[in-house]
């Protein structure tokens, strides 16, 4: 038996439950205290976690004696001054919600930041932690011969409903390439073990949420758009997001090309939005196409149900809490650090820049 790890939770909204329910099939961890200020989602959150207390701000989680770690999983804009003052307050071993930051201003501070901050962070990038997508990052380098192109397809349902509508508007979200797509980005950056140089890209708004008011405001919230991004290591990735396209059978797509061949990995969405009438949902596969001799080579890769049912994100943040503990036991490393997070917004930003402004945006806005 490890250690046993105490958490203290800020942000108990749709993402924040996720965690709570993931942090309950764990061995050895609890919940020990939660700040959200939200009635209806702190009413939720306290018959997820009933042993918990229930506190009235970020200052409050930190006095709890007895906590070994915090969870950041509050609204985007919020992140960047939580963090500081938990530096400030008690600095305690971090899991943070992406994006770390969304003002381009503040790059410099979470550099500043990541320097100085003195317990491990871990960036909470579930994508890394599917079941296929973690086979496709093991094996694309053999499948390939070496990764030339890699594209990323997400094609998904809209924004959800949040408290507040902050994921309706770019100012407390960062912009749908930073809210969103910070995930695909980190995975890029993975996968290709090289970093961005070019930037360009073309989005907006044409379906989703035109109809809706927030007092006198109308979302400015993109839903689709593509990305081009070359690297360091003359490889090159896209990204194509289209979120009015949840009639998919898969919901993620990504692919690896290289000069020995071909890896796909197909990832179904959210099992709760799965319609009964159109079956079983389906498995998640992992293809792989050599050049010779051809013919693919189809893996299915199936998910445990229990952690399907215990989150939208394909069992990731069951795994991504697994290996967060152990390396707070000292059993392992923080696999997705501050650097990891911060680059992940830099590249978001570049993305929101390109696309607004038709410009290509190069390698001096993106490095660390």
């Amino acid at each position: 038996m490890g250690k046993h790890i105490s958490y203290g939770i800020i942000g108990c909204g749709m993402m924040g439950q996720e965690h709570l329910r993931n942090i309950a099939l764990l061995p050895d961890t609890s919940v020990t205290v939660i700040f959200e200020p939200d009635e209806a989602m702190r009413t939720i959150a306290a018959s997820l976690a009933p042993a918990a207390a229930l506190v009235g701000s970020v200052r409050d989680v930190l006095a709890h004696p007895d906590i070994d770690c915090v969870l950041i999983a509050s609204p985007n804009h919020v992140h960047s001054a939580q963090l500081r003052e938990i530096a400030a307050t008690r600095p305690l071993p971090l899991i943070v919600e992406k994006p770390l930051f969304i003002d381009p201003t503040e790059a410099e501070a979470m550099r500043d930041f990541a320097a100085r901050y003195p317990a491990p962070v871990w960036v909470a990038m579930e994508y890394r932690y599917m079941p296929p997508v973690a086979k496709f990052i093991a094996e694309a380098e053999a499948a390939t011969g070496g990764i030339r192109m890699l594209t990323i397809r997400e094609h998904r349902y809209p924004f959800l409903d949040k408290v507040g509508a902050w994921n309706r508007f770019e100012r407390t979200s960062g912009g749908t390439f930073v809210e969103k797509c910070c995930h695909f980005f980190d995975l890029m950056r993975l996968i290709l073990k090289s970093e961005p140089v070019r930037v360009m890209a073309s989005a907006g708004q044409a379906v989703n949420h035109l109809d809706e008011r927030y007092g006198n405001e109308t979302p400015d919230i993109w839903d689709n758009g593509y990305v081009i991004i070359d690297f360091a290591s003359s490889a090159r990735a896209m990204l194509e997001l289209c979120m009015f396209a949840e009639g998919s059978r898969y919901q993620e797509e990504i692919s690896a090309v290289g000069a020995a061949g071909k890896i796909e990995c197909l990832v179904p969405g959210p099992t709760r939005f799965w319609p009964p009438e159109a079956g079983d949902p389906p498995t998640p596969l992992v293809v792989v196409s050599p050049r010779q001799p051809g013919g693919p080579r189809v893996v299915e890769i199936p998910v445990d149900p229990t952690l399907l049912a215990a989150g939208d994100h394909n069992g990731s943040t069951f795994y991504q809490h697994q290996r967060f503990c152990a390396a707070l036991r000292g059993e392992g490393p923080v696999e997705v650090t501050l650097e990891d997070g911060w680059r992940a917004v830099a590249m978001g930003i570049a993305a929101q820049r390109s696309a607004r402004a038709g410009v290509v945006v190069t390698d001096a806005a993106l490095k660390y």
